[in-house]
């Protein structure tokens, strides 16, 4: 029963393989890294500087804060070629006449050196600048796309989707490569004519799926055309370099930033952080938005980059978010919502929750009792949620996946002569989601074979029609809940959660917990089958040749009730039913 016990090394990264690298110095890091972050980012803008097309246009799928707009800035940048010369010019302005020459010198307004511009957020005036009149005065003031001539402009697409008036203006200064200025008041012309000057901009627009889904669908011509590609917002750990690459990209970060060194010590813990982050142990994040909020809390309590700065960070903010979660722990602990974590009870069981709430700004776990009654009846499985309308597709779609894998091992001839209900109890709001199926699972197989379930230990999985245990998100929240609640009424050593084998890999907990799966009072099994979680919730094996087995009490109480049934029927249709058997 305990082969499946995770140790304790495996419930956060393994860190210590990586001390060598964490002992490094990447203080000396230069741009050269954005390559090597980003390569495929990198790629497309290189293919930008050199494309020649009508309509030079990069489309970039990131998320739209300022921390990634600006690396993206400085990624198109360092890409941009070596320009020698001057583009636009200068407005001269006598009374009523204007003309344009053309730049002599890179301090006049409406000059540029082709470098990148960008902006997350901008107006019409900011954008293509403005032609003021003030006691019959004329001036002239340059906007971001006369700063960007010769060079790129990098825009949110949520700017442009939001004022599409501003984007029809934009693509057509884009093509016609002309920009033409229009009087502020769109009810009277100009006063005075004012030239055209020559525009040469490649554009970049950047924007989440949806972001680019809308544009699809409002310039499809042009976004079949566009070259494409994504910021990638997370490593792939595969080998130890990948790990040395992940700290210069943040030391870089942490040098822009202005924030101080990095000690070593720093390291292993942002680790831990990170992978929560993640949900992977394998997997690292490069959100630049995420990274600097990392560093920029942790500064705030120290005068250096160290793991005392970053965990008084990461405790502070546990404890300025915690209000809610302590808020439903608490109505646990003073039994209004009963959840039992001693004894053992047939036909209940403790399942795991992740809660989100609307305004809230983490998700945290919570355990569930979920309990199942077994009556006579024509096999019917009920689904108390579904029936209230409180059960979402994906909840009903692993509730009918457990029945049939149930149906399935029972091998009968005939229609089940009981009848199930499962609901989670004291719930008033929506469950969906299949996590909960294999808990649902075993809770029925409890109440059919009238086997009592330990109360000490929690489950989540998914199962599928052949009983194998498959994987769940919230893992690390929902395993800390149950913790929680356990610890709070007193560790017993028995206590521990079951998950699936393929989580493993997601594990990332507290140090708390790790430290009471170190010492023997807590515990974490993996499973890949239905049938090594129930003998460590009932000590009973689900299928066993020659002996005992859950599945052997179910048979036999069922061959029961058919005697019975049959023994209750009128002498003539108990002979017809030895006549169909014979």
């Amino acid at each position: 029963m305990t082969s499946n016990r995770l140790a304790w090394q495996a419930l956060q990264p393994d860190a210590d393989s990586f001390q060598p690298i964490f002992s490094r110095d990447f203080s000396d890091n230069g741009t050269d890294i954005l390559p090597d972050i980003q390569p495929r980012l990198f790629d497309a803008a290189q293919l930008l500087q050199r494309s020649r097309a009508p309509f030079p246009l990069l489309l970039i799928r990131c998320a739209e804060n300022s921390e990634t707009l600006s690396l993206l800035a400085q990624t198109l940048q360092h890409n941009g070629a070596k320009k020698k010369g001057l583009y636009g010019g200068n407005y001269l302005i006598n009374e009523e006449q204007i003309s344009w020459q053309p730049a002599q010198t890179a301090e006049e307004a409406f000059a540029s050196r082709g470098d990148t511009q960008c902006a997350d957020w901008i107006e019409p005036e900011q954008l293509f600048g403005c032609v003021r009149i003030f006691a019959q005065r004329i001036t002239l003031e340059p906007g971001l796309i006369h700063r960007a001539n010769g060079g790129t402009l990098l825009l949110s697409l949520r700017t442009l989707l939001a004022q599409p008036l501003m984007w029809l203006r934009l693509k057509q200064i884009v093509q016609q490569r002309r920009f033409d200025w229009l009087s502020p008041d769109e009810s009277r012309p100009l006063p005075v004519a004012i030239p055209s000057m020559p525009m040469q901009l490649k554009l970049v627009l950047c924007g989440d799926r949806d972001a680019m889904a809308d544009f699809q669908e409002m310039e499809p011509e042009l976004a079949s055309l566009a070259i494409y590609s994504e910021y990638e917002e997370s490593l792939r750990l595969e080998e130890p370099e990948d790990m040395a690459l992940w700290c210069r990209w943040i030391t870089a970060l942490s040098r822009q930033a202005g924030l101080p060194a990095i000690m070593p010590d720093f390291w292993p813990l942002l680790l831990q952080e990170a992978v929560r982050y993640s949900g992977d142990q394998q997997i690292l994040p490069l959100c630049p938005a995420w990274i600097g909020r990392q560093l920029r809390e942790a500064a705030g309590y120290g005068e250096r980059l160290d793991a005392e700065a970053l965990q008084t960070a990461l405790d502070a903010r546990s404890w300025r978010e915690n209000y809610l979660p302590e808020q439903m722990r608490d109505e646990i602990l003073l039994d209004q919502i009963l959840i039992e974590t001693e004894g053992a009870v047939a036909g209940q069981i403790n399942g795991l929750s992740v809660v989100e709430f609307p305004g809230h700004p983490r998700a945290f776990g919570e355990p569930s009792r979920i309990s199942c009654v077994v009556h006579v009846g024509d096999g019917e499985f009920t689904d108390v949620e579904r029936k209230a309308e409180l059960g979402g597709n994906i909840h009903a779609k692993g509730m009918m996946i457990m029945q049939a894998f149930l149906i399935a091992e029972l091998e009968l001839d005939q229609q089940l002569p009981f009848s199930a209900s499962l609901v989670f109890e004291q719930s008033y709001s929506e469950v969906d989601g299949d996590s909960a199926s294999l808990a649902e699972l075993c809770a029925l197989v409890s109440a059919l074979a009238e086997q009592p379930i330990n109360q000490q230990i929690a489950v989540t999985g998914s199962v599928d029609q052949f009983g194998h245990v498959q994987p769940v998100g919230g893992l690390n929240e929902k395993i800390e809940g149950f913790f929680e609640v356990c610890q709070q009424r007193g560790l017993t050593g028995q206590q521990g959660v079951i998950i699936p084998a393929a989580n493993v890999r997601h594990l990332c907990l507290q140090q708390a917990v790790v430290d009471a799966v170190r010492d023997g009072q807590f515990h974490l099994w993996a499973v890949n089958e239905v049938d090594e979680a129930l003998p460590l919730l009932t000590g009973i094996a689900w299928k066993q040749d020659n002996a005992p087995c859950l599945l052997q009490s179910i048979q036999e109480r069922i061959t029961e009730f058919n005697q019975q049934h049959a023994r209750q029927r009128p002498w003539p249709l108990r002979w017809l039913n030895w006549f169909n058997h014979s």
